[in-house]
C-alpha cells in the first residue's frame, strides 16, 4: 500500500472512507502540529490513491486482512491508535476486534456504522445554505460531485473539498471499488471497544447519518459522542472548528492513559 507518513513517535493510523483516499485524512494534521509526539500514518487503501486494485481484494474482510498484515509489518508489537472516516471507521472497528489490546484509542468521523445502504437510518438530503454563484462558476463534474455531500455551500467548503477530496475520487480504481463493495460489510467479532474513543457525525449527513452511531453508544464506554449541525458525511471538514479540539481531546486522553 501507498504510505504517507508524518511526524515522529506514537503511531495513529488514519484510514479514509470509500471511493476517496488518504488526503481527505489530512486536515487533520491542523491538529497534530499542535499536539507533538504523534506518528501520522496514512495508508492509500486497495483500488484507491496511489495503491492499485488487486484481484485478490474482494471485499471489506480482505481489507481488514491487509490492514492486519501491514500493522504487523511496519509496527511489530508496536501499540497504536486509529482514526476512520466513514468506511475507514467499518475497517477500523473491524482492526480493533482482532488486537484490542494493541489499539490505544479509537477515532471514528462519520463512521459506517450499518454496512447495507438501505437499512441506515437517514436524515433526507438537506442543503441549509446555497451559493448559486460558486455552483455557476464549477465545471460539471466538480458541481455534480460537489453537490452530492455539501450541506453549507461556501467558497472555504469548495476549497477544502477541491482539495481534500475531488483528487480522490477522481483517482479512485472504479472496478477495484465494484469488487469490494459487492462485500461492503466487514466482519465484526465483536462492537465492543474501552479505550479512549471519539465517535464524531454530522447532523445533516444523509450519506452514513447519526443515528446508528449513537445506537451502539454503550459499545464504547470511554467515549465522546458529537453530532455537529451544518454538517453532513464531510463533517470535518465542514466544521474544522468543533472537530479539531475534540481530536485534540482525544488525542490527550490517550496520553494520559500511558501515565
Amino acid at each position: 500500500m501507498y504510505v504517507e507518513r508524518r511526524g515522529h513517535g506514537t503511531p495513529v493510523l488514519l484510514l479514509h472512507g470509500f471511493g476517496v483516499d488518504h488526503r481527505i485524512l489530512l486536515p487533520l494534521e491542523e491538529v497534530f502540529d499542535k499536539e507533538p509526539g504523534w506518528e501520522r500514518i496514512y495508508p492509500d487503501l486497495p483500488g484507491f490513491g496511489r495503491t492499485p486494485g488487486r484481484d485478490d481484494v474482494r471485499g471489506s474482510d480482505d481489507v481488514v486482512d491487509e490492514l492486519v498484515r501491514f500493522i504487523g509489518a511496519e509496527l511489530g508489537d508496536r501499540r497504536f491508535a486509529l482514526v476512520g472516516n466513514s468506511w475507514g471507521g467499518m475497517l477500523a472497528r473491524a482492526v480493533a476486534a482482532r488486537m484490542p489490546h494493541r489499539v490505544l484509542g479509537l477515532c471514528l468521523l462519520c463512521p459506517a456504522i450499518v454496512a447495507e445502504r438501505g437499512e441506515r437510518d437517514l436524515p433526507p438530503r438537506t442543503v441549509l445554505k446555497e451559493d448559486p454563484e460558486l455552483i455557476s462558476s464549477l465545471a460539471a463534474t466538480e458541481r455534480e460531485l460537489y453537490q452530492q455531500e455539501a450541506v453549507v455551500e461556501s467558497a472555504q467548503d469548495w476549497q477544502r473539498f477541491h482539495e481534500f477530496v475531488l483528487p480522490g475520487i477522481l483517482a479512485a480504481d472504479q472496478a477495484a471499488a465494484q469488487r469490494i463493495e459487492a462485500r461492503y460489510a466487514a466482519r465484526l467479532e465483536s462492537g465492543r471497544y474501552e479505550g479512549p474513543a471519539l465517535v464524531l457525525t454530522g447532523r445533516q449527513d444523509d450519506i452514513v447519518g447519526y443515528r446508528d452511531a449513537w445506537r451502539v453508544l454503550e459499545d464504547y464506554p470511554r467515549a465522546t459522542f458529537a453530532v455537529l449541525d451544518a454538517a453532513g458525511h464531510n463533517a470535518p471538514l465542514e466544521r474544522p472548528e468543533l472537530t479539531g479540539p475534540l481530536v485534540a481531546d482525544w488525542l490527550r486522553r490517550m496520553r494520559a492513559e500511558e501515565r
